[in-house]
């Protein structure tokens, strides 16, 4: 059991880090193209997409089985 939970974690973790990175460089390159970069808003957005992702990885991340 321990291990499996590890297993998720590990996996949960890395796909909450993957969205956290998709979401910075959309809003980077949004905000880039109006010439101004709000990075308080950037990271709020970063943070609440990881928030999101791990809460929705709770209902089965496929990769695992």
């Amino acid at each position: 059991m321990r291990n499996k939970v590890i297993k998720w974690c590990k996996a949960a973790g890395i796909r909450a880090i993957r969205t956290m990175a998709q979401t910075a460089i959309a809003m980077i390159g949004t905000a880039a193209v109006m010439n101004s970069v709000d990075w308080n808003l950037v990271i709020s957005a970063s943070v609440l997409s990881g928030i999101l992702s791990l809460l929705t990885s709770i209902a089965g991340l496929p990769e695992l089985k």
